[in-house]
């Protein structure tokens, strides 16, 4: 049976409790609130679930990851970012990215980024915990993505693209950031295709918490200056 978690006190059960079918869901119940969420993404845990649904918090094993360093930029995208007209920002438009986000969802495949989750991330957002990273064409939010910050780990949440590669090119400015400010780890959850090309990949979970036990506590200054415009980086490496 599964777990419910009352409002009170915040406490999750211990992770090999996860279900396998489907994959990593651990319990129910509990609330949004930044005490329920801080001590989620330190576990290794987060919420998903439809607005027909209680809160639902999953662990999956295993953890699609990416490390900044391993991101693979393909000679189309390193065009892209050369030459698609991009302004790159943090933190200067947090709830757009995320309605954005919501939108694109619901449009293709229905959104767990219920107003309730909007609500919460956005209080988030507002104590220093959640963050965004927008993509601009002239003054047209284009693209980006959001997620919560913990130390060296960046745990990603959604992304968006309104142009084509937007998304990519919001995913390569964070790893190029984090790269540059002391992140280790960028949490993309679950498995998906179109992660893995870009060079996410599957680790154990007992591996991931390792990490989190690893990053978690140490300082970075991904997000000191966030809300400052940036340059686009220096070209990547790219590859055939």
């Amino acid at each position: 049976m599964l777990p419910w978690l009352a409002p009170f006190p915040v406490q999750f059960p211990p992770l090999d409790q996860a279900l396998r079918d489907p994959d990593g869901l651990l319990a129910a119940g509990g609330a949004l609130t930044p005490a329920w969420l801080l001590a989620a993404y330190r576990r290794g845990i987060f919420p998903w679930y439809s607005d027909d649904q209680p809160i639902l918090w999953w662990s999956p094993d295993p953890r699609m990851v990416l490390f900044p360093a391993e991101l693979r930029v393909r000679r189309s995208l390193a065009k892209r970012l050369r030459n698609g007209g991009f302004r790159i920002t943090r933190d200067q438009a947090f709830d757009a990215v995320i309605e954005q986000c919501a939108a694109s969802r619901a449009a293709h495949e229905g959104t767990w980024i219920t107003a309730e989750m909007r609500d919460a991330y956005c209080r988030m957002h507002a104590q220093g915990h959640a963050h965004s990273l927008e993509v601009w064409r002239d003054d047209d939010l284009v693209g980006g993505l959001y997620g919560m910050a913990l130390g060296r780990v960046f745990f990603g949440e959604s992304m968006f693209s309104r142009v084509s590669d937007a998304s990519k090119v919001a995913l390569v400015h964070l790893c190029r950031h984090l790269e540059a400010h002391g992140g280790g780890l960028i949490d993309c959850q679950m498995h998906t295709g179109h992660l893995a090309s870009l060079g996410a990949r599957d680790i154990a979970r007992e591996a991931f918490i390792g990490y989190l036990e690893q990053y978690v506590d140490q300082p970075s200054g991904a997000w000191v200056t966030g809300g400052r415009t940036h340059p686009e980086p220096p070209a990547a490496p790219t590859l055939p």
